[in-house]
């Protein structure tokens, strides 16, 4: 079992199905096993990994001392004031210990879960496909860590500051609850750097030929709307600056995806032998238009001219009809 995990002892080439469902639960133990690894160290190491979480909240009280301390606003008197971080049941250290382990344990497990993923897909690939998918890999990975490192530095300090604002301003007391706090950082890098992916999946659609570049081009304005509303969903509270440096962030993301989208499909649909452009099947070939304008021609139904009988042949005669047979005449029946 042990070995298995560690190497595989048969090419992926050479495996059955029961063996692909096999390498697809080892894939998901190995996955596993670095989310554990790092939850434990995590664990062991409980003082620093708050300590490292709680970064923005000090941030949002000492904007100078932040490395983008430009993005940052002055903090209220109530927040510069607020002390430690408070929690009221036993239970609630619990979570934020284990908020801190899923933190890191994902950290940890995201390149891993790349590579594993990569490697169970590539035997279905080409070989020009296997080359392009370390790039898109690494593309990933890249995308999901600006996008947490994004709402580390930026998001969730000011929305620190934004949410102290409210609250002084409805004459409001907060205490800030540290479970409450840890899980808001940790959910907010993990959804952001997700959203931050989204770039890949368009193009990976526009590569499947499941969605055409020209398509999405046309639909910008639309797109422009969802992007706008997935980032009101994220951000706790969607004020204007943070929606729209995030908002233009995305979309911009999503024109160069539909640029990176023309360029692979148009290679794929030449290496493969078919138009370039995929709004060009739409169009029929020439060849198609004449030999239907013959069809067309041949097709029409050509009118029979009643057949008139000449001087020397005889009329048709015409059937005679036979009354029908009265009730209890049996003789129709011979």
């Amino acid at each position: 079992m042990l070995t298995s995990l560690i190497r595989r002892n048969k090419p992926r080439s050479e495996m059955s199905f029961l063996e692909h469902l096999d390498d697809l639960r080892i894939s998901m133990i190995r996955v596993a096993t670095v989310f554990g690894i790092g939850m434990v160290l995590a664990l062991f190491f409980y003082q620093e990994t708050p300590r490292i979480l709680s970064l923005p909240l000090e941030w949002a009280k000492h904007p100078e001392t932040s490395p983008i301390a430009f993005a940052l606003s002055q903090p209220d008197p109530g927040l510069v004031n607020m002390g430690e971080l408070k929690e009221f049941t036993f239970m609630g250290v619990w979570k934020v210990l284990m908020y801190a382990a899923f933190g890191v344990g994902v950290a940890l497990a995201s390149p891993v879960f790349l590579y594993e993923t990569a490697r169970f897909v590539g035997p279905a690939l080409t070989e020009r496909e296997k080359r392009g998918l370390v790039p898109f890999c690494g593309a990933a990975l890249v995308l999901f860590l600006m996008g947490a490192t994004l709402a580390f530095l930026w998001l969730s300090p000011m929305s620190i500051q934004i949410w102290q604002h409210f609250a002084e301003g409805l004459k409001m007391e907060v205490t800030w609850q540290a479970s409450d706090y840890y899980s808001f950082v940790v959910m907010m890098c993990l959804l952001t750097g997700l959203t931050f992916q989204f770039p890949l999946a368009l193009i990976v659609l526009m590569w499947l030929e499941l969605v055409r570049p020209r398509t999405l081009l046309k639909s910008w304005r639309g797109m422009l709307v969802g992007i706008m509303v997935l980032v009101a969903f994220i951000t706790p509270i969607a004020e204007p600056i943070s929606l729209l440096v995030m908002t233009g962030v995305l979309f911009g993301f999503y024109l160069v995806a539909i640029a990176v989208g023309f360029y692979v499909v148009r290679r794929k649909r030449i290496a493969r032998g078919d138009k370039p452009n995929p709004e060009d099947d739409d169009l029929p070939d020439e060849d198609e238009d004449d030999d239907s304008d013959k069809d067309d021609g041949d097709d029409r139904p050509t009118r029979r001219k009643p057949v008139t009988p000449t001087d020397g042949s005889p009329a048709p005669v015409k059937p005679k009809s036979t009354p029908p047979p009265a009730e209890g005449d049996l003789s129709s029946l011979d």
